[in-house]
């Protein structure tokens, strides 16, 4: 969004909340969606046991990464895949980009990886005079109306059916007014059938990278993912360096816990194992740290690398819910975005750690136990230490640390807001003020609980 670079959290919120029947709508779908996870995660005895399992065969990854690289990169390599490193985003696009000018191909079909997102892919490839098209249906939606997805599981779940209808009339040709999800469905079908037929490259993202074996695993419900992949003469896979699993055994673990926390479904329709290409054909892996590293060696916020991307944390977010994803103005948006996009620019994303109540639900979703809230609330320290918060608020919460302190203070700051609120509301009752926006300010009670209580107290001993 235009508006990303130039507005905050709570700015962008508030242009979101201004259609309120919209937010209700997106509060009620996404909440409908966590009451599904809880659904299929009940029907399973062993669902603790799965998330712990997950939780510390990841941390088991992580402590081992680089040997886990090099047994996957060697496995790969063993297999037929073309193996490429890539530092950080520009890097990645570089060799993208440099792969497609070495076939001299100019048009691209590429399916769901919110890598490509983090690192802006698809405009670094349009200004270098290459057509991208994503395939995910959800994707392809946002893709057309020129907006980044608001999730990353349900990229376009801020659109409403009327509006798909408008952007695929005017894109796609279908009939004025039309918003019946089939018809739609089947006119992104039919728009993406020859997408698939002509297109000589294919990209994908990486959903588990299985080290034993030097296999990759990209989960779909569409099956877009293997169309592209199987039509086209050259297969590039985006993967994280945090995307690896020891062994194949581990899927099961993994494919069990991904879908059922993201939508409630047991399984994605589609699991897709590739592990050499076929005859005339290429496979290329681009294995991509962009900032990763760093995060690895925060000791306090390495936990957040967990992530297998299932966007249980947005859907039960209080916050997510009311706000949206593009407030969040970056790739990853909700809880987990925001514990790792200060990571990449911890200026740039200072106000995303405080988008949040801390009220611990992300993390009591999160199948792979990563610690959310506890991590929200460390990055607030952090980035109030290395001085990115606002000004007025450093100070305003210094005064009121100050306050605290002294029963002096405390008392007098206590009388002088009540008597505002009796005799002078205004100064506090205006759009000065952020609460005010959202609430009623209270009325002034008479005293103080202490007030009260010493005249209590003196009753009782006179």
């Amino acid at each position: 969004m235009s508006t990303a670079t130039t507005k905050d959290h709570p700015h962008l919120a508030a242009d979101f909340n201004r259609d309120e029947p919209r937010v209700n709508w997106h509060d009620e779908t996404l909440w409908w969606i966590r009451a599904k996870r809880d659904i299929a995660a009940h029907k399973l005895p062993e669902w603790e046991l799965l998330r712990e399992t997950a939780s510390q065969i990841k941390f088991n990854v992580l402590s081992n990464l680089s040997s886990y690289l090099e047994q996957f990169e060697a496995n790969a390599i063993k297999n037929g895949i073309i193996v490429h490193w890539a530092a950080d985003a520009t890097e990645h696009n570089q060799i993208v980009h440099s792969l497609l000018e070495q076939k001299g191909i100019t048009k691209m079909v590429k399916s769901k990886s919110m890598l490509t997102e983090e690192c802006h892919l698809n405009e670094y490839l349009k200004e270098q005079g290459i057509d991208v098209i994503d395939s995910d249906l959800g994707e392809r939606i946002v893709q057309l109306a020129n907006e980044p997805p608001s999730h990353i599981v349900l990229p376009c779940i801020h659109k409403k059916k009327e509006e798909i209808g408008d952007i695929f009339h005017e894109h796609l040709g279908s009939a004025k007014g039309e918003s019946d999800p089939k018809i739609l469905t089947e006119t992104a079908r039919q728009h993406l059938r020859e997408v698939f037929l002509t297109r000589r490259a294919a990209l994908t993202g990486v959903n588990f990278a299985v080290a034993e074996t030097g296999e990759f695993v990209i989960c779909t419900n569409e099956g877009n993912a293997d169309m592209g992949a199987h039509l086209a003469e050259i297969h590039i896979a985006s993967m994280g360096i945090e995307k690896l699993i020891p062994e194949r055994k581990h899927l099961g673990v993994f494919l069990r816990l991904l879908t059922r926390s993201a939508t409630g479904q047991p399984i994605t329709t589609y699991s897709s194992h590739f592990s050499k290409p076929q005859d005339g054909s290429e496979i290329h892996i681009v294995i991509v740290d962009n900032g990763r590293s760093i995060q690895l060696g925060r000791e306090e916020f390495r936990n957040s690398l967990k992530c297998i991307r299932c966007g249980a944390c947005m859907n039960t977010c209080p916050v997510y819910r009311k706000s949206g994803g593009h407030s969040y103005h970056t790739a990853v948006a909700g809880p987990i975005g925001s514990i790792l996009a200060p990571n990449l620019d911890m200026k740039k994303y200072a106000d995303l750690p405080f988008a949040s109540t801390l009220c611990g639900s992300c993390s009591n979703v999160c199948p792979v136990k990563i610690d959310i809230h506890d991590q929200l609330y460390k990055w607030r320290q952090v980035i109030v230490k290395e001085g990115y918060s606002p000004k007025a608020k450093t100070m305003a919460m210094k005064a009121m640390a100050l306050t605290l302190a002294s029963p002096t203070l405390y008392r007098m700051g206590g009388k002088t807001g009540r008597l505002v609120f009796k005799y002078a509301p205004f100064a506090v009752n205006n759009k000065l003020n952020p609460w005010y926006n959202q609430r009623e300010m209270p009325k002034a009670p008479d005293e103080s609980f202490g007030e009260w209580y010493a005249q209590r107290k003196g009753a009782k001993n006179s």
